[in-house]
């Protein structure tokens, strides 16, 4: 029977259905920045009144991940290094800089897994002058790269991106900035 109908259809002209090809998702880039924290974490006042003491881990700002949307942290490729992620990131009092470290994790929805995506001291994150003035770095050559980290899971709904935070040192801080690369998926 196989035989008759693959005749029939040849000189019929019907056209066999084909499974159809679902294109790959296509992510955008968008830095993060302090407000698309969640409410505890949305400003930053909040941001840097959770620093202690020096020498201990505090989880200074956390997000949670919109329905139907998946993140990795970063954008871009290393092959491509004027086309991926640089990071900012900073705490500071209007005379100087905190002086640390920072994590960019990723936690499921029940906290159950974390992973550690990077840590990064902050003193390659923002500009080094002696007033605060402007912090900003403008060349792409003294900034740190975040390309996409494709290496690690995408964060799903509901579940979180967050950044703890050592502090070495720690000034009397009155301004904090971020911009932290991701790539979206919805």
């Amino acid at each position: 029977m196989g035989l008759i109908d693959t005749l029939m259809s040849s000189l019929t002209g019907a056209i066999q259905p084909r499974t159809p090809v679902v294109p790959a998702a296509q992510g955008f880039r968008l830095d993060l920045v302090i407000e698309d924290g969640d409410d505890a974490f949305d400003t930053a006042a909040e941001m840097y009144g959770l620093v202690g003491a020096v020498g201990a881990w505090y989880r200074i700002w956390e997000m949670t991940v919109p329905a139907q949307q998946a993140i990795h942290f970063g954008y871009g490729s290393p092959a491509l290094p004027m086309n991926q992620g640089y990071m900012m990131f900073f705490m500071a009092s209007a005379a100087a800089y905190d002086v640390g470290r920072f994590r960019l994790v990723q936690c499921n929805a029940r906290r159950t897994k974390i992973i550690v995506v990077g840590q990064y001291a902050d003193v390659g994150t923002h500009g080094n002058v002696a007033a605060i003035a402007d912090p900003t770095i403008i060349s792409k050559q003294e900034m740190t790269a975040l390309p996409e980290k494709v290496e690690h899971p995408l964060v799903g709904e509901d579940s979180f991106l967050a950044i703890d935070y050592f502090p070495d040192v720690v000034v009397v801080e009155d301004q904090a900035m971020m911009r932290i690369p991701v790539t979206v998926y919805e």
